[in-house]
């Protein structure tokens, strides 16, 4: 019966029994203290009557005498009559009764058990069993003067019926009702509303389903392998997967505690406060490239704070900059390509126009100028993939008449497969930006520095473009991000990997204004590492 109630109805019923245990006590309680007064008020009574028939002469002088019931009687039931006692009665020094308003009890013994009191000088008021009634009596000893001392010569004594539990309901049961039906009413309007109360604020479910809930959001957000950070609106941490806790370094008690209060990377703490939504914002942070999502949580039509996701791209960071590379070599490749079928056109024409000595003359120019670039980069590079790298940038800078050159003095050995790929992807998109830089000032010089000491790979790329506003120096690494306007071609991406990459092996991206040529010095140091990370 108990299982099938719903959470509101149980706790309907339970606050029910609770007030139904309160009202009985303070009934009890009611009782008692009207119990209580009842009988403090007879005790007064019977004391005052016991004290003005222990001061009557007639008592002091006859009790002891002969006859004293017919001289002491009169005055005793005068007394219990006026004084509205149902009992009065004197007894000798040795406790029996010599005159009482109840000639039953005459010659009955008082003072026996806790009464003996009265018969040493002492009052005593209580409950006694006197005639076969139970009563409520006081007794006060009674003193005659002899020989200048008080002598003690017997005991006076009234009572009142001990009231019945019946009896003393009466009395209480007026207010008490009315006070408890008062209590009983508000009570059960109360928990009703309460329990109504409950079941919105847990929009109708038991607690049956609230368990299955709680269980299976749980081993939901635990089995994901994105991380979850679910933040408030006063930026404590509220929800923290395992995914998350493992990708950002989190303790396992930063859960109720402040953003502020985490050791984070500032990108991630100001990604994790804010209320703006966010897509595939790429962070680096301790060597990995995170890419973090963020929307706002609301409930109700009322935000209750921010879901992030964070997952781990850096292999795919890597390789999309790899691949932006091969791209942008490939697109090299197909300019020569076009750029050679019009000088194969030319050298057909010179043929068949027989124009043979300015045939030698353009064979040897394109000749000359081939090989003069490849003996200026193969000289100082000896990695065959970073060498081939810069023949084709080199080349392609002419094409478009702007000059690449190698700095003397470059030096650059060949290079694990790994480190190679990471240079030359590097290499590649500091080149590119920067002649992509020195073309939208009108210039048409980019001069690279390469060395190489063994412990690490620096690449410095220095053009003559107008350089980076100081302001955006460390902004135009963040993905998106561009000094020129939006024109649709992915502006905003080349340095972003470039830094991603730099960080996941343990290296760094810096720019800064000056140099030989006086525009964007960007220097990238790549230590010799065979993993990305280790």
């Amino acid at each position: 019966m108990w299982s099938r109630l719903t959470l509101a109805g149980q706790f309907l019923v339970f606050q029910m029994g609770v007030i139904a245990l309160v009202l009985v006590a303070v009934t009890v309680i009611s009782v008692r203290q009207a119990d209580v007064e009842l009988r403090n008020d007879q005790s007064d009574v019977t004391r005052q009557v016991a004290n003005q028939i222990g001061n009557l002469k007639v008592v002091q002088t006859e009790v002891d005498q002969v006859g004293a019931q017919r001289a002491v009687s009169p005055r005793v039931v005068d007394l219990q009559e006026s004084n509205l006692v149902d009992l009065t009665l004197v007894a000798d020094a040795d406790g029996v009764v010599v005159a009482s308003s109840d000639p039953t009890i005459v010659g009955a013994r008082v003072g026996d058990g806790d009464a003996a009191p009265a018969l040493d000088g002492r009052p005593w008021t209580g409950e006694q069993d006197v005639g076969g009634r139970r009563v409520l009596v006081s007794y006060r000893p009674v003193f005659r003067v002899a020989g200048g001392e008080f002598v003690q010569v017997g005991v006076a004594g009234a009572a009142v019926l001990a009231p019945t539990l019946g009896e003393r309901l009466p009395g209480v049961a007026r207010n008490t009702l009315l006070y408890l039906g008062i209590a009983a009413g508000l009570g059960v309007a109360g928990s009703y509303l309460l329990s109504r109360l409950v079941r919105r604020r847990t929009r109708g479910l038991e607690p049956a389903q609230i368990a299955t809930l709680a269980d299976h959001r749980e081993a939901l957000l635990h089995s994901i392998r994105e991380g979850v950070v679910g933040v408030g609106t006063d930026g404590r941490v509220t929800v923290l997967n395992d995914g998350a806790r493992d990708l950002l370094g989190l303790p396992a008690d930063a859960v109720g505690r402040h953003v502020d209060d985490l050791a984070l990377h500032p990108a991630l703490r100001s990604l994790l406060l804010s209320a703006e939504p966010a897509r595939d914002a790429v962070v680096v942070a301790d060597g990995k490239a995170l890419v973090v999502s963020r929307e706002t949580a609301a409930s109700e039509g009322r935000a209750i704070g921010t879901v992030t996701t964070v997952r781990d791209r850096t292999e795919l960071v890597t390789l999309q900059s790899q691949l932006d590379v091969s791209r942008s070599v490939t697109d090299t490749l197909r300019a020569q390509t076009h750029e050679h079928a019009n000088q194969l056109h030319t050298l057909s024409g010179l043929v068949q126009l027989e124009e043979y000595d300015e045939l030698r003359r353009l064979v040897g120019d394109l000749t000359r100028r081939r090989a003069e670039i490849s003996e200026a980069v193969t000289s100082m590079v000896d990695d065959p993939a970073v060498a081939a790298l810069l023949v084709a940038k080199t080349s392609s800078a002419l094409e478009s008449g702007q000059e690449l050159a190698l700095v003397p003095g470059s030096h650059l050995g060949r290079l694990s497969s790994a480190v190679s790929a990471a240079v030359t992807t590097v290499v590649g998109n500091l080149v590119d930006n920067a002649l992509h830089a020195s073309a939208d000032s009108g210039g048409r010089h980019v001069d690279v520095h390469l060395a190489d000491d063994g412990d690490e790979v620096v690449v410095e790329v220095n053009d003559d473009g107008a350089g980076v506003p100081e302001p955006d120096a460390d902004r135009v690494f963040e993905r998106g991000f561009s000094t020129k306007p939006d024109s649709g071609t992915g502006r905003g991406v080349g340095l972003s990997l470039v830094r991603v990459l730099c960080a996941s092996r343990g290296g760094s991206v810096t720019v800064e204004n000056g140099g030989e040529l006086g525009g964007a010095v960007f220097t990238a140091t790549l230590p010799h590492r065979e993993e990305a990370g280790a």
